[in-house]
């Protein structure tokens, strides 16, 4: 059974294309679930309308992306945390602190942009990656200080 694909799916394909899947597949999951919609002669055209309102939206969330990297690149956010022996945490900085500090500083950052492979558990000076987009980068530095200092 043919279907025009709704959404990316790593298995098949990206948005718009048309698919040749089992008619269970396609009926009992990817249509169900709008992941994909029958490739009738009205969906096609309708999809062909829609395509170019898609490509100038996510041309245009690129240029917000590219805008709000271009403002955070080098952006340095201090962290105080409570210290043990041997510079040491108690507990650990996590993506969601860091965003939530980019806030404070007036940027909009999702935890789940922040590539923090591990929550950081000493102080020190941090680079972390943060992925604005599928291809748009920014790099932060992140400071965790003993509290009190």
């Amino acid at each position: 059974m043919k279907v025009i694909l709704t959404e990316k799916i790593a298995a098949l394909g990206g948005v718009g294309e048309v698919v040749e899947v089992a008619k269970g597949y396609a009926r009992n999951f990817l249509i169900p679930q709008g992941k994909a919609l029958e490739a009738t002669p009205g969906n096609l055209a309708m999809m062909e309308q829609t395509k170019s309102k898609r490509i100038q939206a996510l041309g245009q969330a690129l240029e917000e992306a590219q805008a709000l990297a271009a403002s955070l690149e080098g952006m340095s956010v201090i962290i105080s945390q409570r210290v043990a022996e041997a510079e040491r945490l108690y507990g650990s900085v996590t993506a969601a602190m860091i965003a939530e500090a980019l806030e404070v500083k007036g940027f909009e950052v999702d935890k789940k942009q922040l590539e923090l492979a591990e929550p950081i558990k000493k102080l020190g000076i941090y680079e972390i990656p943060v992925r604005l987009a599928p291809e748009v980068k920014a790099q932060i530095t992140v400071e965790v200080v003993p509290e009190g200092a």
